[in-house]
């Protein structure tokens, strides 16, 4: 099977030869097509119609040319649209023939409540930092009990690393990790191996170099809003309709054409969008509409917390998941006794963790980098708890640390093991990332190839951030904070295959794989049946936590937790009360009559009693 998505945008291989090209450049007054053909470099006038767009035919145009678009005669500039480009940004985009690939025919992915997702990026995941490295470890994923890989963003950058959040071209991935051909051979791998493969895809702004719109469409940006990383993409100005349909396709596009099983939105909370219905809940509506059959799972980054955006699988406007951070944030306080910064949100840890477990949400309201955010308060009401995502670690909560941690670095292997047990034996889909399931000790960094004014710029942003955590201060004074923008950084943050094979991290690997085969035994075959609403946390001890899960007909899943580094008497015995039939599923810890060891748990399956 060969697919392509066709869009308004970019250029266009002919069957019958040759290639269109189209341009939207409301601000040129002129606009040619460079075209590199056979070693020989041939220019050709387009002409712009009354609304902004550029047009035309290039017969002998063929597979692997590089083109540019020449702009007032004064600068190059790539194609917005395009499908790759080699040289990277400031270089030309090629002409690339999606048909040229063959797709298995069978797959049409997987349900949103098998999902067990791994993220991780490219560049980091493997020595050699390329699609194909990465496919050599898709066996190994499979095997530990992952359903799902998660790809942070592919969009091309400038420079040789970077986290991809600052992509400038959102249609062509990134060169460094290889071809598009190498991509779609990383997907169609792990499709063979039954899981699915997202992208994390970032509508809310452009990176700062490389991004050459404003020259000639600056429509595509507006003053009327303003975010943390620059000017605001125009989703509801003049001119928006065109800037909508450009982040659409592009969603459409990886679906599509590279068959990605779904997308994870960036900061859907900085997609400011004043129109109805806006950007967010439009995407959703029209991927909903063009890919029937197929189980396309779209899932948001949002600080905002906002429930209306999250619905079962396949709903039209609304989303399958959001990633919760504050099922991550009140674990990391008990783990780490961490406060400052946005932890100091979470100062009823255990509290609020029960309201996570049982409600979705422990907080609410306006995130501190967008503008006019309400205050955020004690989250209200119930989300379905299949629409939680939720993790330990990710590359946020590592990478934004000043040197990087993971939590094998900040908290004893007693209590991360019952923090891991917590994350992926509740009903919510789990989300791991790339070397946690080892324990790993490389730190993942903060990273970037900026060069110029931009590249201090970023070191003393860094410098200034960190100054104000009491714990950095001093490293942040002395400049003693890894330089994001020096390879050595990149390097440091690429994972230790070697040491994976030790047997520490051995011994976490078979924790992860004993508790991924658990979930897909006892838990999955039932979450379709999970119920919302009708969950229950209350405190079973001094520090102890005893959360009860119910699905249709009348069964249960029942956790007992002491995530302290004491023991606690129970207030009630650590069988659970009114279930039937208990049986108990995993174990950690010790129980000396009604008292339960530090860091310890239980987790039962039941019928409860009518």
């Amino acid at each position: 099977m060969q697919y392509v998505h066709e869009m308004p945008f970019g250029a266009r291989l002919r069957p019958e030869g040759g290639a269109q090209f189209r341009l939207w450049a409301p601000a040129a007054r002129t606009a040619r097509l460079v075209l590199k053909h056979q070693q020989q470099e041939q220019q050709f006038e387009a002409h712009a119609g009354a609304d902004g767009w550029y047009r035309l035919v290039v017969p002998e145009a063929a597979a692997g040319d590089l083109y540019q678009w020449f702009i007032d005669d004064e600068l190059r500039v790539p194609d917005p649209a395009s499908r790759f480009n080699p040289e990277g940004p400031h270089g030309p985009s090629q002409l690339v023939d999606p048909l040229k690939f063959d797709w298995d025919s069978a797959w049409c992915g997987r349900p949103w409540h098998e999902a067990v997702i791994y993220e991780l990026h490219v560049g980091c995941f493997t020595p050699a930092g390329t699609y194909a490295a990465a496919e050599a470890q898709l066996p190994a994923l499979a095997q530990l009990g992952i359903t799902a890989v998660q790809l942070m963003p592919l969009a091309d950058f400038p420079g040789r690393f970077g986290w991809g959040y600052d992509g400038v071209l959102p249609f062509a991935p990134h060169a460094a990790y290889g071809t598009p051909q190498d991509l779609k051979r990383f997907i169609q791998a792990a499709h063979r191996l039954n899981m699915m493969v997202l992208l994390d895809v970032v509508y809310n702004h452009f990176g700062p170099d490389g991004n050459y719109l404003p020259r000639y469409a600056p429509q595509f940006f507006t003053d009327s809003h303003k975010t943390a990383w620059g000017p605001a993409v125009n989703f509801d100005a003049p001119g928006c309709e065109t800037v909508r349909d450009f982040f659409i396709n592009n969603a459409l596009y990886w679906l599509q054409e590279y068959r990605f099983d779904g997308l994870r939105f960036d900061a859907v909370h900085a997609m400011l969008d004043n129109s109805r219905p806006d950007i967010v809940e439009t995407l959703s509506a029209r991927v909903r509409e063009a890919c029937p059959g197929r189980h396309v799972h779209l899932v948001l980054e949002n600080d905002s917390n906002d429930a209306r955006r999250l619905a079962p699988p396949a709903t039209p406007g609304r989303f399958d998941g959001q990633w919760n951070g504050d099922f991550h944030h009140t674990l990391h306080v008990l783990l780490t006794d961490e406060h400052d910064g946005y932890y100091a949100e979470y100062d009823r840890p255990l509290e609020q963790l029960a309201r996570v477990l049982v409600h979705g949400f422990a907080r609410q309201g306006g995130p501190h980098n967008s503008e006019h955010a309400a205050p955020r308060q004690a989250a209200e009401g119930t989300v379905p708890l299949g629409c939680t995502v939720n993790f330990l670690q990710n590359h946020d909560q590592i990478g934004n640390r000043a040197f990087g941690e993971r939590l094998a670095q900040l908290a004893d292997a007693t209590s991360l093991r019952l923090a891991t047990a917590v994350c992926l034996l509740n009903p919510s889909p789990p989300l791991l990332f790339m070397g946690e399931e080892f324990g790993a000790q490389t730190p993942f960094l903060y990273f970037a190839d900026w060069s110029g004014d931009l590249r201090e710029a970023v070191r003393e942003g860094r410098r200034n951030e960190f100054s104000h955590f009491p714990r950095y201060a001093e490293a942040a004074a002395r400049n003693e904070l890894p330089d994001p923008c020096d390879p050595a950084t990149f390097e440091r943050s690429k994972l230790d295959w070697v040491s994976a094979q030790a047997v520490a991290h051995r011994e976490w690997r078979h924790l992860y794989g004993q508790l991924l085969a658990l979930r897909a035994r006892a838990l999955t075959p039932h979450l379709r049946r999970l119920l919302t609403g009708a969950h229950s946390a209350e405190p079973a001890g001094d520090g102890a936590l005893r959360v009860r899960w119910r699905f249709e007909g009348g069964h249960a899943l029942e956790m007992l937790i002491n995530p302290q580094h004491r023991s606690c008497q129970l207030d009630s015995p650590s069988q659970p009360q009114g279930l039937e039939d208990a049986t108990l599923l995993f174990s950690l810890g010790d129980v000396v009559a009604d008292a339960l060891g530090p860091w310890g748990g239980r987790w039962y399956w039941g019928h409860e009693a009518k």
